[in-house]
């Protein structure tokens, strides 16, 4: 069995990969990743259109200072998309998060095992919790790096603009990033406790072995003079 020491670190590690999955999953279900803000001026119409979505679905508005404004319009983002570069890079960008929400459920299980149980195996141990962990970043991260991508470089709003309102002419395009996008950074840091959790774990751990070994050398000088 654990020590009470390794329970309680490895339970801790454990909380914060189990929070790692539970903010992949919002940020897997909540919509608010990018508002795009569109200005348009034809002789039909003047105005600004919005057009706010996530991964899987959004959401798109018209604000006209004259011409007649079309109601709300919702639309699944791959199922508008043509196979064009936005389409294709946008689902590896769902690829790499679901990744990244596997690698967090396996760290979960990991750091749980561990903390009632002491696993032979080197790779059941703290290495897998680092691996796992580390893949989780790269994972979320290289998710990040996509989406912003392809949003800026590769024109994914004008993209789904053109789909919606294939008659109206834009003038120019501005993006806010919501707060779904930036819970990324909150993934990665998550995984940084957890990894630093372990590392504190194996120092301890490392320090009562040498202590164990050389009884001698950390014991009280007046012990030893005695």
């Amino acid at each position: 069995m654990p020590t009470t020491k390794k329970t309680l670190m490895f339970l801790s590690s454990f909380f914060t990969s189990l929070g790692s999955f539970i903010v992949i999953c919002s940020i897997l279900g909540t919509q608010a990743w990018i508002t795009s803000t569109i200005a348009v001026r034809d002789s039909a119409s003047n105005g600004t259109i919005f057009i706010a979505y996530g991964l899987f679905r959004g959401e798109s508005n018209q604000e006209l200072s004259h011409g007649l404004a079309e109601p709300k319009k919702k639309f699944a983002v791959l199922e508008i998309l043509n196979n064009s570069s936005q389409k294709t890079l946008h689902s590896v960008t769902i690829l790499f998060l679901v990744l990244s929400l596997i690698t967090s459920l396996l760290s979960s299980g990991f750091t749980f095992y561990n903390s009632i149980s002491n696993p032979y195996q080197t790779f059941l141990g703290p290495m897998g919790v680092y691996t796992w962990n580390g893949l989780s970043a790269s994972f979320v991260f290289v998710t990040m790096i996509l989406f912003v991508a392809n949003t800026q470089s590769n024109q994914l709003s004008e993209e789904l603009f053109h789909m919606l309102y294939p008659a109206t002419a834009s003038k120019g395009t501005t993006h806010s990033y919501g707060y779904s996008f930036w819970l990324i950074l909150l993934v990665i840091l998550l995984n940084i406790v957890t990894v630093t959790i372990i590392i504190f774990y194996q120092k301890a751990r490392y320090q009562r072995k040498q202590e164990q070994r050389k009884p001698m050398e950390y014991a009280p000088r007046d012990g030893i003079l005695f």
